[in-house]
């Protein structure tokens, strides 16, 4: 029942402000809710607030005893939404396949895969030493068992 109302209560919250979407949203058995957003431009304290108070005012704290926590996805949240490889074009990510890991730039992403580039030494075909060559791989989003943002400072 209270999860049923929590979940309107958070549709209706990111009905409000499209730029927001939805990450997780758990609930535990003595009602401690946690709400994980991610947003197309990010996720800031207000827009956190902004979903906190959507669901809090419209919840009876007589009839529900519960506790809230609505928070933004970190930095280092692995990505789990086409949404979210959109919004990191241009960054680095690492990402761990089925078949291999990458580490790269990310250069285009839509709703079933990602592309990945990034540069490699390799041995010359003809003589000795080695030359710089761009790779590039695209993967499919279904085939990833996680994808970071690499941060780099």
């Amino acid at each position: 029942m209270l999860k049923d109302k929590v979940t309107e209560l958070l549709n209706q919250a990111l009905e409000e402000n499209q730029s927001l979407f939805l990450i997780d949203f758990k609930m535990s058995s003595d009602n401690k809710i946690k709400v994980t957003l991610d947003g197309d431009n990010g996720v800031t304290l207000k827009d956190c607030m902004a979903v906190s108070r959507t669901i809090e005012h419209n919840l009876d704290r007589e009839e529900h005893d519960f506790a809230l926590e609505v928070e933004s996805a970190g930095a280092t949240t692995p990505l789990v939404m086409p949404r979210q490889y959109k919004k990191n074009i241009g960054r680095i990510l690492e990402v761990r396949s089925q078949d291999s890991n990458f580490e790269g730039k990310l250069t285009a992403a839509t709703e079933d895969s990602i592309t990945l580039e990034w540069k490699a030494r390799e041995p010359k075909p003809v003589g000795k030493g080695k030359v710089t060559v761009q790779k590039k791989q695209e993967i499919a989003i279904s085939d990833i068992q996680e994808a970071k943002v690499v941060l780099k400072f």
